[in-house]
C-alpha cells in the first residue's frame, strides 16, 4: 500500500494553530512534509487580546516538524480576513488542498446568567467561523473544479464538541458546536460535486481551554498524557488525505486512544394515528409507544472524556 498519508507538495490551513489540537495538528502535518498555513489571533482562552508571536512560535514548530509553514495573523469571524488569507496562500501556494478550523474560545455561564456579548462572541467565533471558511474555502474550490485545475480531491475539516449533545453552563457553546454540525452536512451535500469533501469530529484532550475553564481540583485528577493533543491530529491529518478520498459527510470522535464514529440525528420509535392525532392521543403514545420502556429523562451524566475514562 502507498504511503498516501505523505503530504509533499499540499497545503493546508490551520485555524486555531498557535496552541493545543491547533497546534499539534499543524505539527503532524508538517511531519509529513506539508506546507501548513499557521491562522491564528493569538488570543487568550475566552478571546481577550490578540498577539502575533504566538503565531510565529507554532509557524517554527511546524517548521522544526519537517514542514514549511505560511504565517496568518487573524480573526476568523472577520469575512474579509478570511477570504484574503484564502486568495493569498492560493497566489502565494498555488493551491489549497484542505483546512481544518479549531478556532475558539469560551465564556461559561448558565443560560440565565449569560451575557448577551458572551453568547453572541461564541457563536460567532465557533459557528460563524466555520461558515467564513467554507464559504471562502468553497467558492475558491468550486472556481478551481470549473476550470479544471483540481488534481486530487480537496477537504474541509470541521471541529465540533462532545458539548453538542448540550452541556451545563454551556449554552453558548453547544449551541455554535450542535450548529457546526448541520454545516458541515450541508456543506458536504454541496460540495461534493465540485470534488470536495466536508467532514466533522468532536475532539476531546487536555488542552489550555480546560485548564482554564475547569476546576483546578478537576484538571488535576486528568490523565494528561493519555488525553494529550497530539493523540487527535491523526485523524484530521487522514480525514485531509488522500487515504480519506471519497469519505465525506461522517462525524467521528476521538479522545485519547479511542475514535468513534457518531450517527446523525436518525428517526427511532414511531406511533401513526390516521387523521391526525389529538392530544390526549398523544400524551398517551408517548408513554406507551415513543418513551415506552427508556428512561424519561435524556439528561445522562458525563461525556466524551467520561467515556473514554471508564
Amino acid at each position: 500500500m502507498t504511503d498516501s498519508t505523505n503530504l509533499d507538495g499540499r497545503v493546508y490551513v490551520v485555524t486555531g494553530a498557535a496552541s493545543g489540537l491547533g497546534l499539534a495538528t499543524a505539527e503532524a502535518l508538517g511531519e509529513r512534509g506539508a506546507t501548513v498555513v499557521v491562522c491564528d489571533l493569538g488570543s487568550e482562552p475566552h478571546g481577550e487580546s490578540a498577539d502575533r508571536e504566538p503565531v510565529a512560535v507554532a509557524a517554527d514548530a511546524v517548521r522544526a516538524a519537517g514542514g514549511e509553514a505560511v504565517e496568518s495573523f487573524g480573526d476568523v469571524t472577520d469575512p474579509d480576513y478570511v477570504s484574503s488569507m484564502v486568495d493569498r496562500v492560493a497566489n502565494e501556494c498555488g493551491r489549497i488542498d484542505g483546512a481544518v478550523n479549531y478556532a475558539g474560545f469560551l465564556r461559561d455561564d448558565m443560560s440565565f446568567s449569560m451575557p448577551l456579548e458572551n453568547w453572541q462572541a461564541v457563536v460567532d467565533v465557533h459557528l460563524g467561523g466555520h461558515f467564513n471558511l467554507v464559504k471562502a474555502l468553497g467558492a475558491h474550490w468550486r472556481a478551481r473544479h470549473k476550470a479544471g485545475e483540481l488534481d486530487t480531491q480537496r477537504s474541509f475539516v470541521a471541529v465540533s464538541s462532545a458539548s453538542a449533545r448540550g452541556s451545563a453552563s454551556q449554552i453558548n457553546y453547544s449551541a455554535a458546536k450542535a450548529g457546526v454540525l448541520g454545516l458541515a452536512r450541508t456543506a458536504a451535500r454541496e460540495l461534493h460535486q465540485y470534488d470536495v469533501r466536508v467532514n466533522a469530529m468532536l475532539p476531546a484532550a487536555v488542552t489550555r481551554m480546560i485548564d482554564a475553564n475547569v476546576p483546578e481540583d478537576v484538571v488535576e485528577r486528568l490523565p494528561r498524557d493519555a488525553l494529550g493533543p497530539e493523540k487527535v491530529a491523526p485523524l484530521p491529518v487522514v480525514l485531509l488525505s488522500d487515504r480519506a478520498v471519497d469519505v465525506t459527510g461522517w462525524t467521528f470522535a476521538i479522545a485519547g486512544d479511542s475514535v468513534f464514529t457518531v450517527s446523525d440525528p436518525e428517526l427511532l420509535a414511531e406511533a401513526t394515528m390516521d387523521g391526525g392525532w389529538t392530544a390526549d392521543a398523544l400524551a398517551d403514545a408517548l408513554d406507551d409507544r415513543l418513551i415506552g420502556d427508556e428512561p424519561r429523562s435524556k439528561l445522562e451524566p458525563g461525556g466524551l472524556l467520561s467515556r473514554v475514562l471508564e
